[in-house]
């Protein structure tokens, strides 16, 4: 069973927070709406600047974009799992090429990619494994300055600095572009809940391994 939301209506707005820091005294989390209310709004923001990040050969035969939320516990459940099996035998072998699309269901979600995108295109996956592998710890913690901080530290293992983790979270106005760029991906695709799969312009729900090297394979052998 994948997490579902409906993502677009006249009142639909995502509520995501800013982090900002007050000296040494550690974070202070604001909620702000910065979502677009529909997909007409969204369309105003240039979302030019969001780097896609991917995995795999560019010229590979199959081309997987995956949608999921940091905060999905069956997208975290895909990743360490079905996707390493996919990423060993058809990613690394030049089989397919990954599309990974972030979908922001909550702040967190928000925070975390912030995170995973600090450390670019380089960084981002390792970062991404490590945040889904802490998942069932962080999502359990109290309150948002907890959670923000688990990013942070997830974020210092993979070589980001303090200074440049407060500038990726404070980018108030690249959170607004992450928002909008999500927003024209899902309406594009019909996305309507995590994991979510297209897979050479065909869309396919989650599924086991077995399942995806079938499909994989009947791809190359056409």
């Amino acid at each position: 069973m994948t997490r579902s939301k409906a993502i677009f209506g006249a009142a639909a707005l995502l509520a995501v927070g800013v982090v900002f820091y007050a000296g040494q005294r550690g974070p202070v989390v604001t909620d702000s709406f910065i979502g677009a209310a529909n997909a007409q709004d969204a369309a105003e923001v240039d979302t030019s600047t969001i780097v896609e990040m991917v995995q795999g050969a560019e010229d590979a035969p199959i081309t997987m974009i995956e949608y999921a939320s940091f905060t999905c516990p069956h997208c975290a459940a895909f990743h360490q799992g079905t996707y390493q099996e996919i990423k060993k035998n058809y990613i690394d072998t030049g089989k397919v090429k990954l599309i990974y699309r972030e979908v922001y269901f909550d702040k967190y979600g928000l925070w975390a990619s912030m995170v995973a995108r600090c450390g670019g295109p380089e960084k981002f996956f390792g970062i991404s494994d490590l945040i889904y592998k802490g998942q069932s710890d962080w999502s359990k913690l109290g309150s948002a300055p907890e959670i923000v901080n688990e990013f942070r530290k997830i974020g210092r293992l993979a070589g980001i600095g303090e200074e440049e983790l407060d500038v990726c979270l404070q980018d108030g106005e690249n959170a607004q572009t992450l928002v909008a760029w999500y927003q024209e991906n899902a309406e594009e695709d019909e996305v309507t809940g995590t994991p979510s799969f297209v897979i050479n312009g065909e869309k396919v729900a989650n599924q086991s391994y077995a399942e995806f090297a079938k499909l994989f394979d009947a791809e190359l052998a056409d």
